[in-house]
């Protein structure tokens, strides 16, 4: 399926969600990994504030892409971020959506305040 690469240098991102395993089955506890690399995924929570609007959203992050330092409600940095929508039939109903996955989440600071002075 397409994915779709997600600019972020004109956004706010804020941790809102400490970094979690991703769970793969909820039955059995099964950790997510990369398809790839074999590597543990872990989601964030992070709200996206561009032009004026935020949106919640779970970003998915190999488990070596989380970096030390993070704060909960700080600025964050998503290099690598991609959209990618899904769809699948559960229990009978169309689900769809669209996944979020990032290299790596980083500590970033907030941006200059647009028009501000010395």
């Amino acid at each position: 399926m397409r994915t779709i690469r997600v600019e972020t240098s004109a956004a706010t991102i804020l941790l809102t969600e400490a970094p979690e395993p991703k769970v793969r089955d909820r039955q059995t506890g099964e950790i997510a990994k990369d398809a790839v690399s074999g590597e543990a995924l872990m989601t964030i929570g992070v709200v996206y504030i561009e032009d004026g609007e935020s949106s919640l959203v779970k970003v998915t992050v190999p488990e070596g892409g989380v970096s030390e330092g993070l704060t909960l409600g700080a600025p964050v940095s998503l290099p690598g971020l991609i959209a990618r929508p899904w769809e699948s039939v559960f229990n009978g109903q169309q689900r769809h959506g669209i996944a979020f996955r990032a290299a790596a989440v980083t500590p970033a600071a907030f941006p200059a305040a647009m028009g501000a002075t010395a």
